[in-house]
């Protein structure tokens, strides 16, 4: 039983007293039960100081934070305060610092001028190379050569016809000079005539002279023939290397078209590469995103399996845990039993001996372990409903845990469920996504197609117009020069290209025979093209039917 009476109420701990002492006198044995009337009562201030231990407060740390924010936000009015402050040594400092800072804006504005100069001079000089350029490359184009061809035709066929006219004089001054010597001869004749029988022999000395004469002019009139037929010869020579020369720069030309067209066909089999690469990966993406599904298939079974054999596992921990428990209060139960038997054994053997000793204080003794064993018995029940109240509150406890495992997994459940969700969704508006921008980009590449064919349009046309005004110029120069511009006129005809057929989108195509000489056809009509024209088409349907072999 308890040294302390009932009725004492105890209050804080004492100055001086020991904490260990106390505690112990608020403390019952086991076996007794709880006395709600022995209360310790504590003092305000030892409550409060209780309660800030809990709530671990700690109000001087709280008054020194406090006390150090008023110091700085003093310090910082103190700062503001004299920031402004000219007459010391910060406000000189900031004095210079804003004083170097403007000289250093007007200084970057100066280097600013001088590289907006710079950039202007060094934008004129590389549009001024821009245009060099551009002339030189104008001037190498195939179109321009071929104009630049015909002037060299033009002036070829100028030269030619100086030549003839310098034939022609020379042919007029020799039929000059021969009238001269047959008006001599003549003259000289009748001289001789005259003087015939009187000069007989100066006469046939005259003739053996004027003969002598005569032959010389004939070897000389000879002589230029032969050379006029030599002059002949180099221009025909002239005319042919002349013609080879044209027809050189043609071949090349059909060769570089060739060549043009074979590029083309490489860069259209490359494109068509590119896009079966092109299919060939996105047939590899498919595959690769059905590997992922069904790795994540598998991912997902193998988690369900796991979460089974944790489920299992679980009720299998829970079963242990209350078998466990069931034997323990299982030894309890016997422990308790053997201490009563051993205490009523006690208990009988201390009355027989008071018995045989003291026989008068029998009753009493009966009495007073019939008191105790009532206690006891008391006690035990009381320890025995304690005992079925922690079972009751265990089983529910682990019920409660279950319960919260069930809860939890189920919350697993509903959000990897949602996650799915989600994530389907997500895929879904990624693919719509990816349909749009397809779409998008479809439109826009055909936008961007319609927009380089008008400015291919637009570029011809602005290449046809400097082409033909600068053709036009040289044609006015070479009539000025009164020279032949036939050739110049057959160049600058209009449309880009060297072909002979018509128009099509300012661009004049070639006609190819299709034979093994492979060369333009002409765009000029003949009798023998009518001919063919009316023996492969018919006007009269009937006579084409009996030709047919039809008779209705």
């Amino acid at each position: 039983m308890s040294t302390v009476s009932p009725s004492v109420v105890q209050y804080g701990r004492r100055q001086g007293s020991s904490r260990k002492v106390h505690s112990a006198e608020v403390k019952t044995k086991p076996g007794q039960p709880i006395d709600l009337r022995q209360v310790t009562v504590l003092p305000r201030s030892e409550w409060l100081r209780l309660q800030d231990s809990l709530n671990q407060v700690n109000k001087h740390k709280e008054s020194l934070i406090e006390a150090a924010k008023q110091r700085e936000a003093m310090h910082m009015r103190s700062k503001e305060v004299v920031k402004n402050w000219t007459n010391t040594i910060a406000g000189q400092r900031q004095k210079k610092l804003e004083a170097k800072k403007i000289r250093e804006e007007i200084e970057e504005e100066e280097r600013k001028r001088i590289d907006i100069e710079e950039a202007k001079f060094q934008q004129q000089k590389r549009k001024e190379a821009i245009e060099r350029a551009k002339t030189l490359q104008y001037y190498q184009a195939d179109r321009v050569k071929g104009f630049h061809s015909a002037l060299l035709l033009t002036e070829v066929l100028k030269e030619r016809e100086a030549q003839i006219e310098l034939k022609r004089r020379k042919q007029n001054a020799s039929k000059d000079v021969d009238k001269e010597v047959l008006a001599m001869i003549a003259c000289k004749e009748e001289e001789a005539l005259q003087q015939e029988q009187q000069k007989a022999l100066e006469k046939k000395q005259e003739c053996l002279a004027v003969a002598e004469s005569l032959k010389q002019q004939m070897k000389e009139h000879d002589r230029a023939e032969e050379q006029e037929k030599m002059e002949h010869r180099k221009e025909a020579e002239e005319l042919q290397r002349l013609r080879q020369l044209h027809l050189w720069e043609q071949s090349m030309l059909e060769q570089k078209k060739q060549e043009e067209k074979r590029n083309i066909m490489r860069a259209h089999q490359k494109h068509l590469a590119d896009r079966d690469i092109i299919q060939a990966i996105e047939a590899q993406k498919q595959d690769q995103e059905e590997d992922r599904r069904r790795l994540f298939a598998d991912a997902k079974e193998k988690m369900m399996k796991l979460r089974k054999e944790k489920e299992a596992e679980l009720f299998r921990g829970i079963q242990r845990h209350r078998e466990a428990i069931i034997e323990r209060l299982a030894a309890q139960r016997q422990e308790q039993t053997s201490n009563e038997e051993e205490l009523i054994s006690k208990a009988v053997a201390e009355a027989e001996a008071k018995r045989v000793r003291q026989q008068r204080e029998k009753d009493e003794m009966k009495a007073a372990m019939l008191k105790s064993i009532a206690a006891h018995r008391e006690a035990t029940l009381q320890e025995k409903e304690h005992r079925e109240q922690e079972e009751k509150q265990t089983a529910a406890e682990l019920l409660n845990v279950k319960k919260e495992a069930d809860s939890i997994f189920l919350e697993k459940q509903q959000l990897k469920a949602q996650k799915m969700k989600e994530y389907a969704k997500t895929l879904q508006d990624t693919y719509v996504h990816q349909m749009a921008e397809k779409r998008e980009l479809g439109k826009r590449m055909t936008q961007e197609q319609q927009k380089f064919e008008a400015s291919k349009a637009k570029l011809i046309a602005e290449e046809e117009k400097r082409f033909q005004q600068y053709a036009k110029h040289v044609i006015q120069t070479a009539t000025a020069a009164q020279r032949n511009t036939y050739p110049l006129h057959k160049a600058a005809r209009e449309g880009i290209g060297g072909g002979l057929g018509p128009v099509f989108g300012g661009v004049r195509p070639s006609y190819l025979v299709h034979d093994e000489s492979g060369v333009q056809m002409p765009n000029y009509v003949s009798s023998t093209t009518q001919d063919i024209k009316e023996l492969n088409e018919t006007i009269d349907i009937h006579q084409s039917k009996k030709r047919l072999g039809f008779t209705w």
